[in-house]
């Protein structure tokens, strides 16, 4: 452990990340099926890029912020699985303290945008399904920028708050740190100076920053529930619930695993089963957005096929 002198004793410049796996023979295995995660996740993100991009008819509020949403996709799988996989060929587990707040900022900055996108998503189908005259008007090009940027500079403003408040605490000791890539529950275990102003700073702004979107998402949808109930064709009802499945079920297992990772700081020592969640959270959700959100819309589909077309006929 390297450590540097300081008034009260020493203060850890490194940690080490024992990754998802500790026996040799098993490095091989996680590194090929991390490395095919990371390559499905980043084509099919693309994928789904190019597909908006180049078809007009998906030119539209809702795949634009899908578009976004694919970028932070990239983005959130980037900051943390690249790492692991060379530390997995490298063997070496050792990350400077630095590096460790950076990747804990980009982290959270791309989850905290992620989770005002989902908002953004809610209130589209809101004024597509319950205001649908106003529609054109209440979402233009221009409002889908504002809601961008204001979700952008509200997870920065999330992100830097965390990592400042993070940089106060002094790591005198242990730096051995149980999981694949740094994150507050972790470091907040290492400390060796008080913790409860941080963790009461993680649950403070977390409630606004998280709890609010949440908020917004679930009255967005009761809204469209009533609308959609009051539709009296059943293949009406029908489709209108279809375009909402996808993002419920994003919503949920976006929320879902947070409040899992986040909401259990006061456990005496984190398992195994954060590992999971933090596989789910970098890994899992953007590789399976993708498929829940576009891969089975038949418009997206279509959109993909000719995008290939057109490269083949290029070729």
């Amino acid at each position: 452990m390297r450590t540097q002198p300081e008034a009260n004793g020493t203060a850890v410049t490194e940690f080490i990340l024992l990754g998802l796996v500790e026996t040799p023979g098993l490095r091989p295995v996680v590194f090929v099926l991390f490395l095919f995660a990371y390559l499905v996740t980043v084509g099919g993100n693309l994928s789904i890029l190019a597909a908006i991009l180049v078809e007009p008819k998906l030119h539209t509020p809702m795949y634009f912020f899908l578009g976004n949403l694919s970028v932070l996709d990239i983005g959130c799988i980037t900051v943390t699985v690249p790492s692991m996989l060379g530390h997995l060929l490298s063997h070496k587990r050792t990350v400077p303290y630095a590096a460790c707040l950076s990747q804990l900022f980009f982290f959270h900055l791309l989850v905290g945008v992620d989770c005002f996108l989902l908002t953004a998503m809610a209130y589209d189908r809101f004024l597509a399904i319950c205001r649908p005259l106003t529609y054109s008007t209440r979402m233009s090009q221009t409002v889908q920028r504002v809601l961008v940027a204001v979700s952008w500079a509200c997870a920065f403003s999330n992100a830097l708050t965390h990592t400042v408040a993070i940089s106060t605490l002094n790591f005198c000791g242990p730096n051995v740190i149980n999981h694949f890539y740094c994150d507050l529950p972790q470091l907040f275990q290492l400390s060796c100076s008080s913790t409860q102003l941080n963790e009461l700073l993680l649950f403070g702004v977390g409630f606004i920053m998280a709890g609010t979107p949440l908020a917004l998402v679930v009255t967005s949808y009761i809204h469209v529930a009533v609308a959609v109930l009051r539709i009296r064709s059943v293949e009406g009802r029908k489709k209108a619930f279809s375009t909402c499945g996808s993002h419920l079920t994003v919503v949920a297992i976006f929320y879902g695993s947070g409040i899992f990772n986040y909401m259990r700081l006061g456990s005496a020592k984190l398992s195994d089963k954060d590992k999971a969640v933090g596989i789910f959270n970098t890994v899992a959700n953007p590789m399976l957005n993708p498929i829940i959100y576009s891969l089975r819309n038949p418009d997206v589909q279509g959109a993909l096929w000719r995008v290939i077309k057109g490269r083949w006929s290029l070729a």
